[in-house]
């Protein structure tokens, strides 16, 4: 009877040691373990040793070998033995029992007695041999299911090197390392690796966790890619002390920024977050109390109202779970569920497992009768809302202006009065937000109803007549910059003033009319700027640069004969039907009032978002000057109760100034890495979302010479595309057609000189189509992948009509 273990029979602990037992324990469980067969105490005082141990050698295979010790307490779950022993490599068969001898002989060595002495073991036993096929590994190294150094369970960390590890392993030489979480999500790479691939790392990082949920503890492993097959060395648990594991905890998060990246795209200031979620809150507790929530049910759902929005790395997300939970409050849910989720705006819907816990279940019978009177209320509610729109204007326009008038001189207010200033925003505006609540809610009813009207009633001619009495209604405040900047580009042009214009406003004094309008535009739209919503964001008060780009291109180009629009005919879209033309007409016309008031409103807002840069830009002046911060625009990496409560008392620290450092530096690394994807989906407390923040695998645009958007203003245009990403640096030529991800009202230096404009996000009401539909210029939106698609310089076609862009070969 042999007196050597072959690897399958490898389980008893006693006899084999740890490491053997543990290679056994894992070829069972399916790991892929090179062959290898045990030599025990007893296989050494056996006489026919050497031909047993050349018969086993001739069944393991063709070596080399790799001959490595197996102790009894060696890999254990509290002592590793982890390189007390020797190890010999890439040994030949005949030399496969002299290594073996070797290895025993180890256990007598000063090393040896020395760790067993300070782990306070007894016994010096040498230890059983494990016999192993080699591995001719392209790489190898070491993988630790949870972080030995942090104690996080939550992290695998690997270490790899070209060839075999045993040096990574003694320590001789550093390996390349990858940190990936327990959802496969890489948090930490070489700049350029050299050794593993971002899926060999992930591949690793699985087998290391699957080796933990096979031995219940998280496990120390080595493996070897042989070639393109992953090999599992040996594994052991971890030994040094780890942090508890967590509860577990399997909500669902979905973030998503497809809709409000228009806002607030790119990194977003803690300054910016916090007042915008504020202004989130208190807005949409105001929109539920108008659609028939009682101060009750608002103040009950408190939690979800002030966490509508979410920050992802610097990034700002809508946070879908708390809109559908809000939404499900509203009355009428219960019918149409699908109506609502489309409310949101988002690209793509919201996973079953999230919404089918939220809301009412579908109302039938009794309470079907009960929803639909909720409803009747509603509507009723919102009837008399529509008739006192003028007046709910109108006192909203006097608070606004009071607020902006009668406030402290910023330049000479101390710090209470700034607090005082801010809080007047709160308590005027932000929380009495009722005008743009009801225009918008009421602009968006009535320019769908009016384009479904216009479409049953008159057909595919009927969405093109909609477009067209959408346009030329002459007082949208956003059409004025463009108007502004082509006068002002005349008169550049007429005077020859180019060469002054560029060398700023200063130089400008030599053209007296050129200035007026130059200082006049300003006073007018000196907040409107590109992500004119980011406090951070610089104005045109404080960089007119943006501006004389646009008047310096404008002056550039052939003088434009603005377009003229005829009086939209309705008798010659609906001869024989006078009661429907009639009603069509009437609706039509309030509809469209309706976006001129949305798109008028919106201006007001960027005013009340100027107002507030400009306070806490104050504070920020006056704390600087106290020595509370670094530097006055260092302001905007608090938050605004970090803010007040610097002043009011509420404060947990006085140390602000390394706050704010502390977030300046996170903004900065955050600035190296590329967005995030548009939508994140993860488990858990929101804290776990930085680990799913890694952008999407860029993917090639799909071919073809054709894409088919929205159409939302008519024209057709051919012309060469200029693809803009950053509107501050950037700039379009003579005529070129705008192309764009998004865009924002402070792009409109940007629009003015657009022959069209094609964007990849957007709607028949985003800010980029109305404008484009008042200056009659073709725009087309949502091509999803325009900017990858589109090359600058390239001619396309563009037809605002239809929504069809094409590309025109030279």
């Amino acid at each position: 009877m042999t007196v050597i273990i072959p690897g399958d029979q490898a389980t008893d602990r006693e006899v084999v040691g740890g490491k053997a037992a543990n290679l056994a324990r894992l070829a069972a469980a399916g790991f892929d373990v090179p062959e290898f067969f045990v030599l025990p105490d007893a296989a050494f005082e056996h006489p026919k040793l050497e031909p047993e141990l050349t018969a086993a050698l001739s069944q393991l295979g063709a070596g080399p070998y790799a001959v490595r010790s197996s102790g009894r307490d060696e890999d254990g779950a509290l002592n590793s033995h982890a390189g007390q022993f020797d190890t010999f490599l890439n040994v030949a068969a005949a030399e496969v029992l002299e290594k073996a001898l070797a290895v025993r002989a180890s256990s007598d060595g000063a090393t040896v007695a020395t760790y067993r002495d300070l782990r306070g073991l007894e016994g010096d036993q040498p230890p059983s041999v494990v016999v192993q096929r080699m591995v001719p590994a392209r790489i190898a190294g070491i993988a630790f299911s949870a972080d030995p150094v942090s104690g996080l369970r939550g992290n695998t960390v690997i270490s790899a090197t070209t060839g075999l590890g045993e040096q990574l392993v003694g320590g001789e030489v550093d390996g390349e390392g990858w940190t990936v979480d327990h959802g496969g999500h890489i948090l930490n790479a070489p700049q350029k690796p050299t050794v593993l691939t971002p899926a060999e790392a992930q591949d690793i990082a699985t087998l290391a966790r699957d080796a933990e949920a096979a031995f219940g503890h998280p496990q120390d492993i080595e493996w070897a890619y042989d070639g393109d097959r992953l090999r599992m060395l040996q594994s052991r648990d971890i030994t040094t002390q780890l942090r508890p594991a967590p509860n577990a905890d399997d909500a669902l998060v979905v973030f998503d920024n497809s809709n409000i990246v228009e806002s607030y795209p790119g990194l977003v200031s803690p300054l910016t977050y916090s007042f915008a979620s504020y202004c989130y809150d208190r807005v949409y507790r105001g929109f539920v109390g108008l659609l028939g929530l009682s101060d009750t049910q608002i103040s009950a759902n408190a939690p979800i109202f002030a966490n509508l929005l979410a920050r992802v790395d610097g990034r700002v997300y809508y946070n879908l779970g708390n809109w559908y939970r809000a939404l499900a409050l509203l009355p009428g849910f219960s019918l149409n569920r699908g109506y609502m989720e489309t409310m949101m705006g988002v690209s793509e819907p919201l996973p079953q497992e999230l919404t089918q816990g939220i809301g009412p279940a579908p109302a039938t019978g009794w309470h079907k009768a009960v929803e639909l009177l909720r409803l009747t209320r509603v509507a009723l509610g919102l009837a008399t809302q529509a008739v006192l729109l003028p007046r709910t204007k109108r006192r909203f326009l006097e608070r606004l202006q009071g607020s902006l008038t009668h406030g402290p001189d910023l330049n000479r207010a101390n710090l209470t009065e700034l607090a005082q200033a801010y809080r007047t925003i709160e308590s005027a505006l932000l929380d009495r937000w009722d005008a743009p609540l009801v225009n918008d809610f009421l602009c968006m009813i009535g320019f769908g109803a009016s384009r479904k009207m216009l479409e049953r009633w008159a057909g595919p001619k009927g969405l093109t007549f909609h477009n067209d009495i959408m346009i030329g209604q002459g007082d949208i405040i956003s059409a004025e910059p463009a108007q502004r900047i082509a006068r002002m580009s005349k008169l550049v042009r007429d005077q020859n003033a180019a060469t002054a214009l560029a060398e700023g406003r200063a130089a400008l004094e030599a053209y007296p009319e050129i200035a007026a309008e130059f200082d006049d535009y300003i006073a007018a739209f000196g907040d409107r700027c590109t992500q004119e919503l980011k406090l951070e964001s610089i104005p045109l008060t404080d960089d007119p640069s943006t501006l004389i780009a646009a008047i310096s291109a404008g002056a550039a180009r052939a003088p434009v004969t603005p377009k003229t629009r005829d009086e939209p005919d309705w008798t010659a879209l609906m001869p024989t039907q006078p009661v429907r033309r009639t009603i069509a007409r009437r609706f039509s016309n309030w509809a469209r009032a309706r976006v001129r008031d949305r798109e008028n409103l919106r201006f007001e807002r960027t005013r009340i978002f100027g107002h507030a840069r400009r306070v806490f830009l104050a504070m920020g002046r006056e704390l600087h000057a106290r020595g509370d911060l670094d530097a006055p625009r260092d302001i905007f990496f608090l938050t605004v109760p970090e803010v007040l409560g610097a002043v009011e008392g509420a404060g947990m620290s006085r140390n602000i100034a390394a706050i704010a450092a502390l977030r300046k530096a996170e903004m900065e690394t955050a600035e190296t890495r590329p967005d995030p994807p548009e939508r994140i989906t993860l488990r858990g407390a929101a804290i776990n979302a930085g680990a799913h923040s890694a952008p999407p695998p860029s993917v090639a645009p799909q071919a073809g010479d054709r894409r088919t958007g929205t159409g939302c203003s008519a024209g057709r245009i051919t012309g060469r595309a200029r693809v803009i990403h950053d509107p501050r640096t950037e700039s379009l030529h003579a005529d070129e057609i705008l192309v764009a991800r998004n865009t924002d009202p402070g792009w409109i230096a940007v629009f003015a000189n657009a022959s069209a404009i094609v964007v990849e996000r957007g709607s028949l009401l985003s800010h980029s189509a109305i404008v484009a539909r008042e200056m009659g210029i073709p725009c087309v939106v949502g091509i999803g992948d325009a900017t990858q698609w589109i090359t600058s310089g390239e001619v396309i076609d563009v037809d605002g009509a239809t929504g069809e862009v094409r590309k025109i070969n030279d």
